[in-house]
């Protein structure tokens, strides 16, 4: 049976189609940082998700590649519960400037949890999410987040399919694997880092 598998392991022997996961977390790493944040903390989806993996993955080696500190990672799940939860401790660490999140929904349990301990975004903490789901503009502040093209995905999916149901006459194996670059979308939710006090020195 003709399998097509969207945002899976590559490694495996069906044809996949993912977004660039290392590129979107890279381009939010590298925003950060570019801002003048000291490091980036990151709020990791499931340990056992593929996509969360990568994302934390690429966080690590951005980080090693610019030179700036690689601080612990904090595990969650997607739910915006998690982020509420993890976001609560690192609100706590004044240190902390810049938050990466592995999906938009840690990131909307990160902004409650930085706003019910009065740090504010991005004047204290800058907050960047991974998605852009369509809620993502209208948080408060509207949410920085790498775009993933879910559509084009889509298009991908079926056009591997159609491949492996009827291969071109070209002949040759359909392509095994296909990656749709992602898209940093900047929103009001991420900024420079404060000037003064221990809330400057990030962790």
């Amino acid at each position: 049976m003709p399998v097509v598998v969207a945002d899976g392991d590559p490694d495996r022997r069906y044809t996949s189609v993912d977004t660039d996961q290392a590129a979107g977390v890279t381009a939010a790493v590298q925003h950060l940082l570019g801002l003048g944040h000291r490091t980036v903390r990151h709020i990791g989806g499931p340990q056992n998700s593929y996509a969360a993996r990568r994302r934390a993955a690429a966080w690590h080696s951005a980080l090693k590649a610019a030179g700036a500190p690689v601080p612990p990672i904090d595990f969650g799940d997607w739910t915006a519960a998690a982020g509420y939860a993890i976001g609560r401790r690192l609100a706590a660490n004044p240190d902390v400037t810049a938050v990466l999140a592995a999906n938009d929904q840690l990131a909307l349990g990160l902004l409650r949890a930085l706003h019910e301990a009065g740090r504010r975004v991005p004047e204290d903490v800058s907050v960047v999410g991974f998605d852009d789901i369509p809620e993502a503009a209208f948080f408060v502040p509207p949410l920085t987040t790498v775009r993933q093209d879910f559509e084009e995905v889509g298009r991908q999916c079926v056009a591997r399919l159609l491949d492996r149901i009827d291969p071109p006459a070209s002949g040759g194996d359909p392509v095994t694997a296909v990656v749709v670059r992602p898209e940093l979308i900047v929103r009001a939710s991420s900024a420079a880092p404060p000037r003064t006090g221990r809330a400057g020195r990030a962790c």
